[in-house]
């Protein structure tokens, strides 16, 4: 029997959106057990702790219908390549939404395999009416009165109002 192939789809999830789940559902179709990798990535200033990224990044993935592979959620700090190495992955699962986000991934491509050669990134677009969604337009929306349930999951959207409207 061959062994399980491995798959990180690495990410801030500040917070998690549909767009996220969408890739994470049709991950579990190119590998047999897809880590959630939730980078601690203070330089970002993430709204969230780590903690709450994980918790929220959990209870999204729970509801989600398995594309055939398991998965779990973790989070990291330090080098993608590092944690991927230590988890015995040999994918790296990113999602892009348009063109722009090519040119960022593209040269990330490049600085891993020069580090870890052994390691495949395969990209999946986006799916069409997710596209346009971003965690930063998301916490925008929010901040500012709008209606993000179209973008999150339910839980995640009532935390995100809790933040910025203490409701």
């Amino acid at each position: 029997m061959a062994e399980p192939r491995i798959g990180v789809y690495p990410g801030t999830f500040d917070p998690i959106t549909l767009g996220h789940l969408d890739i994470i559902r049709r991950g579990t179709r190119v590998v047999d057990h897809l880590i959630i990798a939730v980078a601690g990535n203070d330089g970002k200033n993430p709204l969230f702790s780590l903690e709450d990224r994980v918790a929220m990044a959990e209870g999204a993935a729970s509801d989600l219908p398995s594309g055939g592979g398991t998965v779990e959620v973790r989070s990291f700090d330090g080098l993608l390549v590092s944690f991927a190495q230590e988890v015995g992955a040999s994918v790296v699962i990113r999602g892009l939404r348009a063109v722009s986000d090519f040119e960022y991934e593209f040269q990330m491509v490049g600085m891993n395999s020069r580090l870890a050669p052994e390691l495949e990134t395969v990209f999946l677009m986006a799916s069409d009416h997710l596209q346009a969604i971003s965690s930063r337009f998301v916490k925008e929306i929010c901040r500012l009165g709008g209606d993000i349930s179209q973008f999150v999951p339910a839980p995640v959207a009532e935390r995100l109002v809790a933040r910025f409207h203490g409701d």
